[in-house]
């Protein structure tokens, strides 16, 4: 296999540069071995290219885990993400090497971290559903970080204590903005509200669309009319992707509305029909946990 066949969303592999593991399978003038890192910051953009206005293609939360084959000279660091193999341009700010292994995860749409056990403090930032922490106590109401921050300890779940319901986790996005390659309370897309969702539950999913028609639940047939759908079915079109919210509506973050918004399916389908000319490509239906 060359670079030219493979997904560069997928393979930490350039013309200049590649993952040392992927030597002898990509053409690259050099390898690396790559460093650990991990995300610090709340979140951070994973763009295609090291410019700060070049547009993202997905996000890193606080706690996500990566592989840095490259320190740029310009801020920025290329790597790998550990939890969904995406590769892309980070800022080098955000990251740092492994500290406390994390303990917990953020499991509201969005928590404040503040300096001292008290909500009248400033807060020093805002931390999205699904990021990681390290509790290190407890000093109730609140969680103590490793890091010296506090949260309200009833914003977060241990690691192990997963939500049981993908459908109700995206439920709890309707109304926040489409934001292409968001994963956050404060915007997301349509595979991102996707994998956040299967994530809280505990069910690991590719980062894009076409990515997850291919890897998660099992494909089910369907009509033209949509008979026997179910809640949690997920219906695919070319470069997009619903939840089923129950037999006819689907909850879905969309450019048309530029927010997460729940609607009929019907509706969804003929407006793809009308404006982009495509076709549902399939429907999959993840098993129950």
């Amino acid at each position: 296999m060359t670079l030219s066949r493979t997904d560069p969303r997928l393979t930490p592999a350039r013309p200049d540069l590649a993952a040392r593991h992927l030597k002898g399978t990509v053409e690259a003038a050099r390898f690396a071995e790559g460093e650990p890192r991990e995300v610090i910051e709340a979140c951070a953009p994973v763009r295609k290219v090291p410019f700060p206005d070049a547009p993202f293609e997905t996000e890193a939360l606080m706690g996500e885990r990566l592989t840095v084959y490259e320190f740029g000279d310009e801020g920025f660091a290329w790597g790998q993400l550990e939890a969904d193999g995406y590769v892309g341009y980070l800022p080098a700010n955000a990251l740092a090497v492994p500290g406390h292994a994390p303990t917990h995860r953020v499991a509201v749409l969005r928590t404040l971290a503040f300096p001292g056990p008290s909500i009248h403090l400033p807060p020093i930032t805002g931390l999205p559903l699904g990021a990681r922490v390290a509790v290190a106590r407890a000093n109730p109401p609140f969680a103590v970080l490793a890091s010296g921050h506090f949260i309200p300890a009833k914003h977060v779940a241990m690691l192990d204590q997963i939500e049981s319901d993908f459908v109700s986790v995206a439920e709890r996005f309707v109304g926040v903005p489409y934001l292409w390659g968001g994963k956050t309370s404060l915007g997301i897309d349509c595979s991102g509200l996707v994998q956040v969702a299967l994530g809280a539950c505990g069910i690991a999913a590719p980062r894009d669309a076409d990515l997850q028609e291919q890897a998660i639940g099992a494909a089910v047939s369907f009509e033209p009319c949509f008979n026997g759908m179910r809640r949690g079915d997920l219906v695919f079109w070319p470069g997009h992707v619903a939840i089923m919210r129950d037999a006819q509506n689907v909850v879905h973050a969309n450019s048309f509305d530029m927010a997460v918004t729940v609607e009929p399916l019907a509706t969804v389908s003929a407006r793809m029909r009308r404006e982009r000319q495509h076709e549902p490509t399939s429907v999959r239906r993840i098993k129950r946990q």
